[in-house]
This record gives C-alpha cells, sequence and structure tokens, in this order.
C-alpha cells in the first residue's frame, strides 16, 4: 500500500542549514514546524525566511500571494512537542552524538507511530542512531547541502536497519522539492562530503606548510578549475569546527592520513576562529555571519617590498603543439613581438596557421575584431631553429612533458638567449629546479604553468625554485599581468597548487567506485550538484585523459610517500587496457568515435 505523502515536516536545530531546509520545504506547499531551543534563532530563520521570499517576489520567481501562502506554512516552536503530527521530522543539531540521540529519543516519545526521522550529519553513523532508537526501521540520514535552496544534491542515507517504504517516501519528497537524489551507504562524508573534505583538508595543510598563500591557494582552485569557492574560504563558510569534526570521523573510518585533520583545523577551532560564523578563520570578515572580508590587522602589503621585473618586449615560445600554439597566441595578442620556435619551419608554420584559425574563429564569435587578429598575428614569427631567440627577453618552453626532452632544450637554450633572458618552463609535473640546473643561469629560470586552453584559462602558475632570483620572479608576474592572466607563486614540488589538490581527490573518487559504494553516475551528480563543480571527477578523467592522470598520481605519490596518493588499480588498469578517455573513445565511460 502506498503511503501517504509527507505533507507535514518538523526541522528540529535552526542554523543556517535547518534555516535552508525549511525555507526550501514551505516554499514547495509542505506545512512546516520549525523547532529550536534558542528563540534567536527562531527569530533569525524567520526573519530569513521572510527575506527570502521577498527576494523571490522582487525577482518574479514567486508571486506576492504565494508568498503569504508560504509564510503562513512556517510556524515555529522551542519545544519538540510540536512535532507530534508531523509525518517527517529532520533533525540538523550540532554534529554530536550525544546530542543528536537525546533528540531522537525525546521525539520517539512524541511523533506519530509512522513517522520518519531524519539526521543531517555528514559524518556520524545514521546506523548508530538508527539502532538506539525504538524505530530503527524509521531512521535514515537525509543529507542536504549548504545553500539548501540552491544546491540540488540531496543524498539519501539507509542503514542496514531503514524500512524501504521510509527510502522511498524521503526520495520522492526530494524529487518534490526540485532536487536530486542519491542513494547512499552508511559511511563518514557520505559520496560528495567524503570527496570534499579531503580536498579541503590537504589544502588547509598546504596552506599550514607556507606553501603558498590562502589568497593563492583559493585563486588557484577558482581559476584553474573553474570552482565555486577556493578550499580556504569554503571551510570558513562551512566551519572549521564543522570541517574537523567530519575528517575525525572520515579518518577513524578510513586511516587514511589524507583524512587526518590538519593540526591548524584543531588550533583555529580550540581558538574559536571557526569561520565566517565567528567573523574570523583562515581569513578575517567584517563580524560574526559576515561574508565581507577585511584585511587582517598588521598585515603588511606584499607588494610594496616586491622587486621589480625586467622590461620584456619579445617573447619566445618554443614547442609546436596545442599549449605552444595557445601560449604564443596569449602574448601575440597582447602586443609582444613572439617568435613561436619548433624542430622545423614546416611544423613552426603549421602552429602559425593553427592560431591563425583561432582568431578566424575568435572574429566570427565577434570576440576578436579583423584589425586586433591581423596584427596580433602579424607580430608571430615562425621559426624552425632556436637560434631565432636570441634577442627574446623571455624564453617559455612548452614541448614534451620529458625531463630529459626539457633538461637538453635549456641547455640550449642557455647557450642562445641573450644575456638576462627568463627562461620558463611550463611542466605540470617535473622539478623546475633540474632545468635550471641544465643551464649556467639558474637565477633566471623558473616555472609558468599555464591551463589548457591557454587563451581561456586566466590561471598561471608561477613556480619558483631554491635558486631562482627576485628579478626573474618579478618578471615573470609582470608578464602575466601584461597578458591580462592571474599569476599564484607556488614552490618547486610534484602537482604545484592545481594539480596537487586536484589529482588526489579523482583518485579517491575511483578508489570509490572500486570499493562498490556509489555508482560513476551518482559520484558525478553528487560533485556537480552538492560541490558546485563544473565536471564529476569521472567526466573529467575522462576528458583530461587516464594516461596523462596516472602520470600526475604517479608524480604526487613517489614526491610524497604518502600511501593514500597511491594511483587507484582501477585507474592503472583501465590505462593498461588502453581505455584513456575521450580520446580513444573509451575511458570510465564509452563514447561515440568521431
Amino acid at each position: 500500500m502506498d503511503r501517504p505523502p509527507l505533507h507535514t515536516i518538523a526541522v528540529v536545530g535552526l542554523g543556517t542549514m535547518g534555516a535552508g531546509i525549511a525555507d526550501v520545504l514551505a516554499r514547495a506547499g509542505r506545512e512546516v514546524v520549525g523547532i529550536d531551543i534558542s528563540e534567536a534563532a527562531l527569530a533569525h530563520a524567520t526573519a530569513a525566511f521572510e527575506a527570502s521570499t521577498a527576494r523571490a517576489v522582487r525577482r518574479e520567481r514567486m508571486t506576492e500571494d504565494e508568498r503569504r501562502e508560504a509564510l503562513a506554512r512556517f510556524r515555529t516552536s522551542t519545544e519538540l512537542a510540536a512535532a507530534a503530527e508531523a509525518d517527517l521530522v529532520i533533525e540538523v543539531v550540532p554534529e554530536d552524538y550525544d546530542t543528536k540521540c537525546q533528540v531522537f529519543a525525546a521525539l520517539d516519545t512524541v511523533v506519530k507511530p509512522d513517522t520518519i526521522l531524519a539526521t543531517g550529519t555528514n559524518a556520524l553513523s545514521v546506523t548508530r542512531l538508527a539502532s538506539d532508537s525504538d524505530r530503527p526501521e524509521r531512521v535514515l540520514g537525509l543529507h542536504f547541502f549548504h545553500p539548501a535552496p540552491a544546491m540540488r544534491l540531496v543524498e539519501v542515507v539507509s542503514s542496514v536497519l531503514t524500512s524501504p517504504e521510509a527510502v522511498d517516501a524521503v526520495t520522492g519528497l526530494a524529487r518534490e522539492l526540485g532536487k536530486e537524489p542519491v542513494a547512499v551507504g552508511d559511511r563518514p562524508g557520505f559520496v560528495a562530503d567524503g570527496l570534499l573534505f579531503g580536498y579541503l583538508n590537504q589544502a588547509a595543510a598546504m596552506y599550514e606548510s607556507r606553501y603558498a598563500s590562502r589568497e593563492d591557494i583559493d585563486s588557484a582552485m577558482r581559476l584553474g578549475c573553474g570552482l565555486p569557492m577556493g578550499p580556504l574560504a569554503l571551510l570558513d563558510l562551512i566551519g572549521v569546527d564543522t570541517a574537523r569534526t567530519v575528517l575525525d570521523a572520515m579518518y577513524a573510518d578510513s586511516h587514511d592520513r589524507l583524512h587526518a585533520p590538519a593540526p591548524i583545523l584543531r588550533q583555529l577551532s580550540d581558538a574559536g576562529l571557526t569561520g565566517q560564523k565567528a567573523g574570523r578563520g583562515f581569513y578575517t570578515y567584517e563580524g560574526p555571519g559576515s561574508s565581507v572580508t577585511v584585511a587582517d590587522a598588521g598585515t603588511p602589503d606584499e607588494n610594496a617590498a616586491r622587486t621589480p621585473g625586467r622590461p620584456v618586449a619579445s617573447v619566445g615560445v618554443v614547442g609546436s603543439g596545442t599549449m605552444a600554439g595557445g601560449i604564443a597566441e596569449v602574448f601575440a595578442k597582447a602586443g609582444y613581438d613572439t617568435v613561436l620556435a619548433a624542430r622545423s619551419d614546416e611544423k613552426a608554420e603549421t602552429a602559425k596557421a593553427r592560431i591563425a584559425t583561432s582568431f578566424e574563429r575568435a572574429v566570427k564569435k565577434g570576440r576578436l575584431t579583423q584589425e586586433d587578429a591581423a596584427a596580433a598575428l602579424a607580430r608571430i614569427t615562425p621559426a624552425g631553429s632556436l637560434d631565432a631567440l636570441s634577442e627574446v627577453d623571455l624564453a617559455v618552453e612548452a614541448v614534451a612533458e620529458d625531463l630529459a626532452v626539457k633538461r637538453e632544450l635549456f641547455t640550449a637554450l642557455d647557450k642562445v638567449c641573450k644575456p638576462g633572458a627568463v627562461l620558463a618552463t611550463t611542466t605540470s609535473s617535473l622539478p623546475v629546479v633540474a632545468c635550471a640546473r641544465a643551464t649556467s643561469r639558474p637565477q633566471d629560470v623558473i616555472g609558468m604553468h599555464f591551463f589548457n586552453p591557454a587563451p581561456a584559462m586566466k590561471l598561471v602558475e608561477v613556480v619558483r625554485t631554491v635558486l631562482t632570483g627576485d628579478e626573474a620572479h618579478a618578471t615573470v608576474r609582470e608578464v602575466c599581468a601584461g597578458v591580462r592572466k592571474h599569476p599564484v607563486d607556488c614552490g618547486d614540488r610534484a602537482g604545484f597548487i592545481v594539480n596537487a589538490l586536484l589529482f588526489p581527490y579523482l583518485n579517491n573518487a575511483v578508489k570509490m567506485v572500486e570499493q562498490h559504494y556509489a555508482s560513476l553516475d551518482d559520484i558525478d551528480s553528487a560533485m556537480r550538484l552538492g560541490g558546485g563543480y563544473p565536471m564529476g571527477p569521472f567526466e573529467l578523467l575522462d576528458v583530461v585523459g587516464l594516461d596523462v592522470s596516472l602520470a600526475i598520481e604517479q608524480v604526487l605519490h613517489r614526491e610524497f610517500r604518502d600511501p593514500g596518493l597511491a594511483p587507484a588499480p582501477l585507474l592503472e588498469h583501465l590505462v593498461a587496457a588502453g581505455c584513456l578517455g575521450r580520446k580513444t573513445g573509451r575511458g570510465f565511460r564509452e563514447y561515440a568515435r568521431r
């Protein structure tokens, strides 16, 4: 027999997440009872709901009549007894097992026999909460994502004790709310947070080690991966204490060092610097609850003492592939005289012809005028010999990702390029210092990691070695500004910022599939809809190429010697089978061959 719809729903805990869930439910036509022991929380949730519905009316997403009806469906109370007639109760109280158990025990004495009890936990055991309840078959997890009105993902977590009827009822509710429900098993973090928090933890550790600044880490992940928010800003939004709790639970379950909370998370939590809600975390905010950052007290202006760079009028780009052509296009459009050097005149001319085609497409789309395209193309001089680079002020190599090839090239550039010219490598995984040591001027060698496609991607990772001089570093940063790219500084270690944070996350997604915890589609959906990622991990792996991804994972594993960074066997097996992603027609998924 079909269960009647979940019409009356109680939300216990009206913090930011609870208030957001109540908002979603009331707008969708449910009778909502918001319950919290704090009168201030009730007042804040009511005010937030009134404000959000008023905005919806202004933006013509609902009428004034619909707003009044939604407001009438939302009532509040400080007593759990107010949930007596609820068909579903969703608790969103703090991530503390004893607190949640007390709430569930009290609800057991209040609600109807067939009422479903849902926990909003993302770190605690749903099975344990269910087994301690008087109605374990009616207990499950219902994990919304912040902000609940905007994020479409809802993870439905069932234990071995949960009845299929209860799972079906809340899954149906999620769909009626316009959400995408994903069924997941009971383990800390579930799918989305299970992948997200490991990445956030690594970003915190990267900042703690002073490898890169908080601003550069956040900018790198936003601009290099298209993420809506940088990891440290996201930690502040989630709450540093919440992140620490989730990671503690994940580490207890996995014993993976990648989930062991970075010490800085404990230090900030213990100091009460828990993020936006406290007014200070990794960043400082205008006040508690504000999302507007302000300068830290006593922070020096880093640009004030920066060494000036050398003048750059001409640039040399070495290589004839997609990346080399894209970089040459970037420099030429920015007004730099550009020499595009390849192994032969024919390869150099072919590379320039591809750039011309790119310019033609840009003109057709209105992104470039015919005059500007012609002028930029005229600035590119193709050459079949490195001798053509003798007068450039900056030489950028974009040849094969092979250290022997790059070292040989840098030895040749050292002989050809004039004194004072800066020599840059675009490597994404090889040691920049090894290229520097192949020259007699290691102080002038630096990493300049563009992202593909170079004309479109705004990020450049500027990689200093222990031998790089201040002038060379300043020169490259000034050139980045000249070509309208955003430079981020980092040290010379495997993965730099983006790949060091991105690929362990991708590798963990593969391990999740290996363990049969969730499907490819569910994991991809979880990260797109719950994390705001432009692509799910398996979509991205197939685009990047599984062979490229495996190579980067292997480099990271060799560099850091962390067992958690060992490439997932499934990734190795697919590469061995020649299933490399979209370029071969098959990777984690199959694709139509063109």
